[in-house]
């Protein structure tokens, strides 16, 4: 899948209850709706997408945004920097 490919699919974008809350852990958000506030991270202009394996890397705004390629689901959000 190009990068097109995948901001073509944005709608297929979810995650589990508890990726959401891992997300809005990691990057220090309060909320509801984390998937909507990624979808908008990732369609921004200067956010770079990289694939790499089975998952999409999107970095922007100081944070990298990790999407299973196969199951269009955001596993974790972070801000760069942080050890993994």
């Amino acid at each position: 899948m190009s990068n097109a490919e995948f901001l073509e699919n944005i709608d297929k974008l979810h995650t589990t209850p508890m990726g959401a809350e891992r997300i809005r852990k990691n990057l220090g958000l309060n909320i509801p709706d984390v998937v909507k506030w990624c979808k908008q991270k990732i369609q921004e202009p200067k956010a770079e997408i990289i694939s790499r394996g089975k998952n999409w890397y999107v970095s922007i705004d100081g944070c990298e945004i990790t999407v299973n390629a196969h199951t269009c689901t955001i596993i974790t959000a972070h801000t760069k920097g942080n050890d993994r």
